[in-house]
This record gives C-alpha cells, structure tokens and sequence, in this order.
C-alpha cells in the first residue's frame, strides 16, 4: 500500500512539473487567435478597402502617425512632425533606427515611393482618392501629371514633407490610415506584384507574415526590427475569415477564438447575462445605408429612391431587428462628429411613418409604378444571420408600399466588390469614418472618389461645395458648408441612412490592453495574455463549478496528504 502511494505521489510529482514546464513554454511562445469577418481580397495596403483587411493590414504596417488603445493618434514611424502656419505643409522626421522586417532601414524614400505608387494609374488603387489632399495626388491619379510631381519629398533619409493642397485639420488623423503606410520601395521593385507573399513580404509594424492560407486562416508573426517590439507580447497571431456570426460565438464558447470582431445580435442578452466579461458593446462611428446604382433604372429615378427610403421603419429596426445599442439615422453622418453641426437631416424624419408610407406611394405613382406595374429589383446584401432578419425588415417596408424587392446574399468580399463596380441594382452599405472628421463621411459622395462612390451618383452643386469646405481654413464656416452639401445628398438619395451602429466584440477574460473606443480600433501589439488560455463559462455554470471545485480540492488534498504521510511514515491528524 505505502509503495502504491508512494509511486501514486511521483507520477503525481512529475505530471506537476510536466504541466508546469509545458505552461511556461505556452506562456512564452504566446499565440493569439482573432476571429476575422471575411476573407481579405488582399493585404497590399495600397489596393485594400475592406475593415477585415485592415485588421490584418495594420498589425503588419505602421504610418506616421498610427492609433493607441483607446483609438487615439499617437505618433508611429515618425518620431515628431512640424507644421507651417498656413496649414499647408508638414515636415517629419522618421524615427531613428526605424527598420523594415528585413532589417533595411525605412527612409523619407519609401513614403515618397508610397505616396507616387497609390495614385500611380498603373496602380488602380480603390481607395485612391482618399489621398488626394495631397498637393497633385488627384492630378497624379488622373494621369495629368507625372509621379514626381505628387507633394511629396525626401528632404534627406530621415526627413519626409509632405504638402497638401488645402489646409486639412484631419490630415494628423488620416495618417494612421492604411492607404498612407509605406511600402518597402526595395522589396515592390525587385519583386512586383509577388511582394505580399509569405516569405517575401516585408513589414515596418510590429508583425510580418508568416502564412496565407485562403478561407482559413493568416498567420502573422513578430518582427524583432519593430521600433516597439520590446513592448509586443504577442509573438504570433492567427486571423480566422468567420462571416458566420453563430459559428463565430461558438469557436469563442469553445475556447478556439480569444477575440471575435462580431456575434449574433440576437445572442446578446444571453451574452450580456452569462458572459458579461467577455461581452464589448460600445459606440461606434458607423453609418449603415442603402445605396442605389444610379447608373441603372430605375434609380436613376430620384422619385424611386425618395420612396424606398421613406418606408424604411427605422425605429422599428434598431429597437427589434438589431437591439444592440444602435440608433435610427436620418442623416449620413453621425452625431459627435467634431467640428461639424449635424443640421443636415432627411426632411421626413418628424413625419408619422403612416404618412411617409402614404409619400413613398405617390412617389411611386409619379414614377409609373402601382398594382399593376410594381417596382421591381434586387437588393444586395452580405450573407448572415444579422442581415436576413435585417432583410425580412425591409423587405416587408418596401412590400408595404408595393414594391416587388428580391434579395442576393454574398460573402463580404464579393458584396463589397459588386459594389464597386456597380454589380447591383441597390445595396446594403456601411462606412466607417477612416478619420473623425466630416468629410470623411461625404467623400463618399464626391465624383472624384471614384470606386469608393458606390452610387456613381454626380452632382456639380455637391461637389463644389465639398471643395470650397476643403478651401475654408474658418472651421465653423468649414461645417456649414459641408452641411449645405450634406442636404444635397440627403434630398437626392443616392444613399438613404438607416442607422449609426456599434462596435460588437467577443474577449476572452485572460485578454488584457483591450479598450473599447470609437474607431473599433485594436492592434494585437498592445495586447497581451494576463493568465493561461481558459474556455468562457456562463455565470451560473461557473458558480456551480466551483462549487464542484472546492469538492474536488477537498477531496484532492485529503489523498495528498495521505500519501504525504504514508510514503514518509510520519504521523498525521
């Protein structure tokens, strides 16, 4: 019996220090699992537009400036910037010893390099425009001009200017966008397009990649060149493509995701009372709307867009469909934007919805639509479980008022892509301010912005309006401006808003540096593990399993300390 005990107690010894062993290397080789919302169309900062690429994007590569914790810019690869007092030129210096993942230093060039490859034509940047504050960079885009003539230069190695072709009090902001983030100048030239392969990618953030996998996962691993890289915990991350919501929060229930970037809106008060810990609701500066491809009839037809959005039940949708904080919008920009007004607002948002319905059928009439003509169309929109209850709202809204509206559900990327390139007869569409500022908002609308115009809507007023708010240094002025435009757009309805939304986040409790913030922002190197990875269980389910606990430990000590005190012969009581 006392040589049973005695062998029981080694194994017992030994399976000890096993585990413990075997923690420790977890502990040090710290891997992080994220759920993602969809597959990434690519990680070329210059070519992405999509917010699960941008997830991948900027825990890779860093910009000037780039966001802390709470989503506030801070400075990144430059270590300090000056501004000329007519708003019109910026100066950085880059940190000193800034190095790429290869170990080659990150110079003013590779900016400068950046910034003439974006707008390069040859190029075809979607999200171009967003840079054409740049002094040129629109003249460049459009091949008007040479890529040399961008405002940009190397004043020497380690001092970038910038110079812009308007004051612009978000440029500090739009410098932590991906569009703005440099590209190894050395590795695109020898290499092409085969640049973003792991293996021969190269970074400037605080990871590299080390693995590309479509449809199942990105694995990123830490760069020891990073500047911070001291700071980052992490050592590996791994980027799951879930556009399932309902398997999203079943991977995270069981342990295999320790974020997730969405969960099922229906799940939330489960959440909320099971969960709590793990469960991040907060305020988000997202703008939900339909857009209509004005290129096709029948939206080419002001009337017919007027009416579809004048039957939306918006009130009806947050507080019943979605339920998670968001709030009906009669605007496309949101309020607590800074330096901006929010007077713009759709002229029907006080009217009783029985009267807008009885609106949106006149609308209908004028355009030749009714019993015996109904509007009929398809209606794009992403594939999950959120936006099909979100659907059967809608399309009872517009069947109320006799429109006919079949439905396509596709994958995020191929939706945004549709989009695009004008694929579609209407849409469901969000944004998500790159910078808070108003423009960011209204750009959308611009002729200019090109791809990121997913209406191909034109209006000379709008756009005129827009450039003279760019012109104006006076910011209450700026906002008024930018208003006036912004009620163009509302009035013409090639995009209607249906609601301002939130961030939804699943973090597992051992997570600790997350901080809820209105960007939704939050970049792995300020991450880290606070404990051992561990499955969420539900309030009620844990108190009853530490109750089973305190059982087992009772029961464990007291074989313990029998087998203590057999294998040593000394005298227990």
């Amino acid at each position: 019996m006392m040589r049973t005990l005695a062998l029981a107690f080694g194994r017992f010894v030994l399976g000890a220090v096993l585990s413990l062993a075997l923690l420790s290397a977890a502990l040090s080789q710290s891997v992080l699992h994220r759920g993602n919302n969809s597959e990434p169309d690519t990680l070329d900062p210059h070519k992405a537009s999509g917010q699960w690429e941008n997830n991948i994007i900027s825990d890779m590569f860093v910009g000037l400036m780039t966001f802390d914790p709470k989503g506030q810019p801070i400075l990144g690869a430059a270590e300090s910037y000056e501004v000329s007092p007519d708003g019109l030129t910026y100066i950085f210096k880059i940190r000193e010893g800034h190095l790429w993942s290869d170990g080659v230093p990150v110079t003013a060039d590779d900016f400068v390099f950046s910034l003439r490859r974006i707008n390069d034509p040859q190029t075809a940047a979607q999200y171009a425009s967003i840079t054409f504050v740049v002094k040129n960079a629109e003249a460049v885009n459009a091949g008007r001009l040479p890529l040399d003539a961008i405002g940009a230069r190397a004043i020497d190695a380690q001092t970038l200017e910038i110079t812009l072709e308007h004051p612009a009090p978000f440029f500090p902001q739009l410098l932590t966008h991906y569009t703005m983030y440099p590209v190894p100048e050395h590795v695109v030239e020898a290499v092409g397009e085969r640049w973003t392969k792991p293996g021969v990618m190269v970074s400037n953030g605080a990871y590299v990649l080390a693995q590309w996998n479509p449809n199942d996962v990105v694995r990123l691993v830490k760069n020891p060149h990073f500047y911070d890289a001291a700071e980052v915990s992490i050592d590996e991350v791994n980027f799951y493509p879930i556009q399932d919501v309902e398997a999203t929060l079943k991977r995270f229930r069981a342990g295999e995701l320790d974020t997730a970037n969405n969960f099922p809106r229906t799940q939330l008060p489960w959440l909320l009372a099971n969960l709590p810990a793990e469960t991040h609701v907060a305020p988000f500066i997202l703008s939900m709307y339909v857009a209509f491809n004005t290129t096709r009839p029948p939206f080419d037809d002001m009337r017919v867009r007027q009416a579809l959005g004048l039957a939306i039940d918006r009130e009806f949708i947050v507080s019943r469909v979605l339920n998670a904080g968001e709030t009906a919008s009669y605007a496309l920009v949101p309020t607590g934007i800074v330096n901006y007004p929010a007077t713009a607002q759709l002229r029907y948002k006080d009217v009783p919805l029985a009267e807008r319905m009885e609106r949106a059928k006149a609308l209908l009439a004028e355009a030749g639509y009714g019993p015996n003509n109904p509007l009929r169309a398809r209606f794009s929109i992403q594939n999950n479980a959120d936006n099909k209850r979100l659907g059967v709202a809608l399309q009872d809204s517009w069947r109320q008022i006799g429109a006919a509206i079949e439905f396509d559900f596709t994958e995020s990327k191929v939706h945004y892509n549709n989009l695009r390139q004008q694929n579609y007869d209407f849409a469901w569409a969000g944004w998500i301010a790159d910078y808070n500022d108003a423009k960011n908002y209204l750009y959308l609308g611009e002729t200019r912005s090109a791809e990121m115009n997913y209406m191909k809507w034109s209006n000379a007023t709008y756009d005129q309006l827009i450039q003279e708010a760019d012109a104006t240094a006076d910011l209450t002025l700026r906002a008024q401006i930018m208003s006036r435009a912004e009620q163009i757009l509302l009035d013409e309805a090639p995009m209607v808003p249906v609601y301002y939304g939130t961030s939804r986040n699943l973090v597992q409790s051992y997570i600790a540096g997350w901080e809820d913030n209105p960007v939704d922002v939050h970049r792995t190197r300020f991450l880290s593990f606070s404990g051992p990875r561990r499955v969420p269980v539900p309030v009620a389910e844990a108190a009853r399993e530490a109750e089973a606990q305190a059982e087992d430990e009772q029961s464990w000590s007291g074989w313990f300390w029998g087998g203590v005190c057999a294998w040593t012969g000394l005298g227990c009581f």
